[in-house]
């Protein structure tokens, strides 16, 4: 199953929560609404003929840097792979300044502990769930989250 029939099953099992989808330097990027991530990643998980077994990457992208974007402040990114079927996808979901949460996928793959625990610490988004959402790479006392656009370059 190629990116672009992953996406379109995406869409299919889940109507009504994907929001648009996009290929960029030849990978697939489907953008899902925040509320139903743990069931689409089980899914993608769970789903034999998708089988996204690897959760290679998990990270966030601060959008304040780009002006009239009208979308959500933060977007999420998982970035999956399957071993077995050999093909990947990227799914991204936004979440809001004000309320930058979003349920964990801990559950669904047991890396994204260490990978929720980076964007929590380094982009401020909290991953409701979290077995054990602190710090992994800057002091437990650090004030903000370096990698957010306010933050100074040299730091407070």
């Amino acid at each position: 199953m190629d990116p672009e029939q992953i996406a379109k099953t995406i869409e299919e099992r889940f109507p009504g929560e994907v929001l648009g989808t996009a290929t960029h330097a030849g990978q697939v990027g489907v953008s899902v609404k925040p509320e139903r991530i743990v069931d689409i990643c089980r899914f993608l998980h769970d789903e034999p003929s998708i089988r996204m077994d690897l959760l290679n990457d998990l990270t966030a992208v601060d959008f304040s840097a780009y002006p009239g974007d009208g979308g959500p402040r933060f977007e999420v990114v998982y970035n999956m792979i399957s071993t077995e079927h050999r093909h990947r996808i990227r799914l991204k979901a936004r979440v809001t300044e004000d309320n930058p949460r979003i349920d964990t996928v801990t559950t669904v793959w047991n890396t994204a502990n260490w990978h929720e625990r980076e964007t929590y610490d380094l982009m401020g988004i909290i991953f409701n769930g979290h077995p054990d959402l602190r710090r992994i790479l800057l002091a437990e006392d650090w004030e903000g989250h370096p990698l957010r656009k306010e933050y100074p370059l040299k730091g407070y």
